[in-house]
């Protein structure tokens, strides 16, 4: 921990199974130890200061929607928001506070799970060159965050590290089984359509979303992270115009203050200044708040 941001995470006797670009994970027996950490990247590149409390609320928020879902779709949730940790993270309790969650061991799919509702990102750029998004054809005349005729979902390969992928919904039935894809496929929407209709109540509009599934006796459940800002498009709903790109609740303003640096993109990455830091701070809790009317 410094000055309150959590940017490293070992827990000593704990094997840890994996360090990402926010999350480490680690290895309980017979459960995993899911932990946010601080650390913000833009452009596949870690930042080397963080964001404080921000893994707070990516966890927080997977709590949230998690509870909202569970009643149509399973996923991997073992412990509660603010639950007891088992006796050998109690030492870690300070450090673990708010920001962990205990999950089932299941099998992760081989792909990324995303559905489109809104023309943004790497599909408006495909949009402007082939009028089709991940390969599905649209019809002419769609700007830039303009609303699809209806959700699309546009799987991706997963990327260790660099981007992920899109594929088409064949070549993610070559590689998960046809019954798995479709099962997914079906999970996902159903997910995104009930969570944008909530959030648009709440002033928030989901553009895009990331899900992940997992295989755990045969059923596929809903594992990792969920419809936070770090793995969707957040946007204030009072302030969407079609025709340009939107004020966010996620990364989109790291990135565009990035833009305005002489930085190559490759590591390392610049250090953020206090002001910076402040305003995504600010945006992480807002869409928190404003997602459970709830303050963190």
């Amino acid at each position: 921990m410094t000055n309150g941001t959590l940017l490293q995470l070992d827990l000593p006797g704990i094997p840890k199974l994996k360090s990402g670009k926010v999350r480490e994970i680690f290895d309980l027996g017979d459960q995993l130890l899911f932990v946010a950490t601080d650390r913000i990247s833009a452009f596949d590149v870690i930042m080397p200061n963080g964001i404080p409390r921000k893994g707070e609320v990516l966890t927080q928020i997977s709590y949230f929607w998690f509870a909202q879902t569970q009643a149509f779709q399973p996923n991997h949730l073992l412990s509660r928001p603010n639950g007891p940790l088992p006796p050998k993270l109690q030492p870690f309790a300070d450090k673990l506070a708010r920001r962990a969650m205990l999950v089932k061991k299941a099998k992760p799919l081989a792909i990324e799970c995303v559905v489109r509702g809104y023309l943004a990102g790497s599909g408006w750029k495909e949009y402007q060159e082939k009028q089709s998004v991940c390969g599905i054809k649209l019809p002419p005349g769609l700007k830039d965050s303009s609303e699809l005729p209806e959700p699309l979902f546009t799987p991706a390969t997963k990327a260790e590290s660099g981007h992920d992928e899109n594929i088409s919904f064949a070549e993610a039935s070559r590689m998960v089984g046809q019954d798995i894809a479709e099962r997914a496929r079906a999970a996902s929407m159903k997910i995104y359509n009930f969570a944008r209709d909530y959030a648009r109540l709440r002033g928030i509009i989901i553009a895009d979303t990331k899900y992940e599934f997992g295989l755990l006796d045969g059923n596929l459940i809903l594992i990792d992270e969920v419809l936070t800002p770090d793995s969707s498009r957040f946007w204030p709903a009072d302030q969407y115009q079609p025709g340009k790109s939107q004020p966010s609740f996620d990364k989109q303003f790291l990135r565009d203050y990035l833009e305005t640096l002489n930085w190559d993109k490759t590591p390392p990455g610049p250090v953020l200044p206090p002001e910076v830091v402040a305003r995504i701070q600010g945006k992480y809790l807002e869409a928190y708040e404003r997602l459970t009317g709830k303050k963190l």
